[in-house]
């Protein structure tokens, strides 16, 4: 199968690793990747701030970049394909032309767990977490795979088959980290509050590692985990699906 990567502005800037491993995994199942060289930010960022005509102009090039392409366009987490999927209809809603062209990437647009396992066909893909037994990990669920995608369980499959870690069930798993893009600029100390409850909760639970596909939400998470000193190791799930067991 013909897959396009659409790669995020996170995962290109500051985790390209994760975009390496993505294609890796596409290729091992059987796909042959390519990467429209055009693609820039899909906007996401100036239409959360409301400024939906600088959304416009940068979704117009997203648009350009992917069109002419063959086959599903996959990204390695799921809020940038809600906004491809469910902004760009209200954002071009004034163009006919434009509108379709939307709809028509947008239907294509899917994020990496739901196409192995839904387009697929794949529960689980192999994947082995290092060191000696079985190390508990945590599933965060990103709030927009969650809530706008319904994509919840397709991830849960692929970490569940994953060797020596054991998934442990979390108190209110679906609670937002607290990262937000800009509400973690704008409201920070509500933002430190959500992410030191949800690394509580894993702590709880007694995971050692907590993973998701959301780069934003491993950093913000990270990040408050290192500036307390604990012991809870992140990860994006991709890097878990590694054969080899790398991290």
């Amino acid at each position: 199968m013909r897959v396009q990567l659409f790669v995020t502005c996170l995962v290109d800037l500051l985790q390209p690793d994760v975009g390496e491993r993505t294609v890796a995994l596409l290729e091992r199942l059987g796909c042959e990747v390519g990467f429209p060289a055009g693609q820039t930010c899909c906007g996401q960022p100036a239409h959360n701030s409301g400024y939906p005509d600088d959304a416009r102009r940068v979704a117009e090039r997203f648009l350009e970049a992917f069109a002419s392409t063959q086959g599903p366009i996959v990204a390695p987490f799921g809020s940038c394909v809600h906004m491809v999927r469910h902004a760009y209809p209200r954002l071009f809603a004034d163009d006919p032309e434009l509108a379709a062209r939307a709809a028509a990437v947008g239907e294509r647009t899917v994020d990496l767990p739901a196409f192995v396992v839904r387009e697929l066909g794949r529960h689980t893909v192999g994947g082995r977490y290092p060191g000696e037994g079985e190390t508990p990990v945590a599933y965060h669920h990103e709030c927009h795979m969650l809530r706008g995608l319904g994509s919840s369980e397709p991830p849960l499959s692929l970490l569940r088959g994953v060797e020596g870690c054991r998934l442990v069930e979390t108190e209110r798993s679906d609670l937002c980290c607290g990262f937000g893009g800009s509400f973690a600029l704008k409201l920070p100390a509500v933002s430190v509050a959500m992410a030191d409850e949800k690394l509580d909760r894993a702590r709880a639970a007694g995971a050692r590692a907590i993973v998701s596909t959301d780069v934003g939400c491993l950093m913000h998470l990270e990040g408050r985990a290192r500036r307390r000193g604990l012991d809870l190791r992140v990860h994006h799930l991709v890097d878990l699906l590694e054969p080899d067991g790398r991290l």
